[in-house]
């Protein structure tokens, strides 16, 4: 029997049913982005995107342009003082290619092909009126589409995602290299931008998966080897971190670290998310809850679906929402576990998970925090069935 969670029976009713059923795509849909309150896209392996109305459910435009997968899609605002705010949405695709499309009128705007690779990840820094590509190099474009400058071919691997940082900078992930680049405005009277390389971060054993911001100080990077890193945003120096390898009774000297997942075959960061207080990461099958201020794991759910959790995303009042290679998406609701006056405290936090041996040093530390802080666990709450085959998003 499956150790998954499941809804009881003594549930009344699952509280989450099936409004629309959108149906328009031929192949997996692996992007959905909100384009204001009432309409969003998505975009997939068919190469096509498509304009939603999320209210009614209404297609509202089907975009034809690109010939192969999509690989990247962005929405932003043309601020254009001369005109009204007009809402547009880029896509690159593995055609090596970059469109600019007009959500109001469903048009093509303009079609960029000098990429000598395809795109894998797009950014707009609204701040700058700029957007940038990632592939096999980084390329800043202006509003109207004229590439300002590029930095030098990167690696064949390629960058796989982007963040922006503050003081004019953006972390680019290449294979399981972190690379800071700082755009500083031209010396000219262009209004143009330079992009330079300023550090080179190899902390990360194994590519990076996931690349997320959680606020103006701080960032976390997740791997495809289990490992978790908290960055300063600022100064890039690395904060805390989570390997799966580490074991406190090995390495008695270091700072302890937890493993997040046993099994090597599912140890894989897929996905992280966040929230000012803690790190949210699908990890395998399972989700992890890393607290910040704590610098440790506080609640997990190590089997959360029946194959890989995909995506997870935050949803307010202390939810969040997962969804799996096994079709399902889940709401898990972060709570304080009630203990018992007379319930004796696990002796370590690394037994406590099942996370191997702890020594008595280490126990009497955990015991003591275990007494002092309060104990949380995932409750599922919501078990959306509807989808035939694996949620990407």
């Amino acid at each position: 029997k499956s150790s998954v969670q499941t809804i009881g029976e003594e549930q009344i009713q699952n509280p989450y049913t099936e409004l629309l059923v959108l149906k328009g795509h031929q192949d997996i849909v692996r992007f959905l982005v909100q384009i204001d309150d009432c309409r969003f896209a998505s975009a997939g392996d068919d190469g096509i995107v498509f304009l939603w109305n999320a209210q009614t459910g209404e297609k509202l435009f089907e975009l034809h342009g690109h010939t192969h997968k999509i690989t990247a899609i962005a929405p932003f605002s043309s601020s254009d003082a001369s005109e009204e705010k007009k809402h547009l949405i880029l896509t690159a695709s593995a055609d090596r290619t970059v469109i600019v499309w007009d959500c109001t009128s469903g048009r093509q705007v303009q079609k960029v092909s000098c990429f000598h690779s395809t795109v894998k990840c797009l950014t707009v820094l609204q701040r700058l009126d700029v957007w940038l590509s990632g592939g096999s190099d980084l390329c800043v474009w202006n509003q109207k589409l004229n590439l300002m400058c590029k930095t030098s071919h990167l690696t064949d691997a390629g960058i796989s995602a982007l963040l922006e940082l503050p003081k004019n900078c953006v972390a680019a992930a290449v294979g399981k290299e972190l690379i800071i680049f700082r755009l500083i405005a031209s010396n000219d009277e262009s209004e143009g931008w330079n992009v330079f390389e300023v550090k080179r971060l190899v902390d990360h054993q194994d590519n990076i998966l996931s690349l997320v911001s959680v606020n103006d100080l701080t960032f976390v990077t997740g791997s495809h080897v289990g490992e978790l890193i908290v960055w300063d945003a600022l100064d890039w120096t690395k904060q805390a971190s989570e390997c799966n390898f580490w074991d406190s009774s090995v390495h008695p000297d270091t700072q302890p670290e937890i493993k997040l997942s046993q099994s090597p075959n599912e140890i894989s960061v897929q996905h992280i998310t966040s929230d000012e207080e803690c790190v949210f990461a699908a990890v395998g099958k399972g989700i992890y809850v890393y607290n910040l201020q704590m610098k440790r794991v506080i609640a997990c759910q190590r089997t959360a679906h029946d194959s890989s959790v995909l995506h997870i995303e935050k949803l307010p009042n202390r939810q969040l929402i997962s969804c799996s290679e096994d079709g399902s998406v889940r709401i898990w609701e972060l709570r304080e576990k009630q203990r018992l006056p007379a319930e004796p405290v696990p002796t370590g936090f690394f037994n406590m998970w099942g996370f191997g041996r702890a020594n008595k040093q280490v126990n009497q530390t955990a015991k003591k925090m275990q007494e002092n802080t309060p104990m949380y666990v995932l409750e599922l709450v919501g078990d959306l069935i509807g989808h035939s085959s694996a949620v990407q998003v």
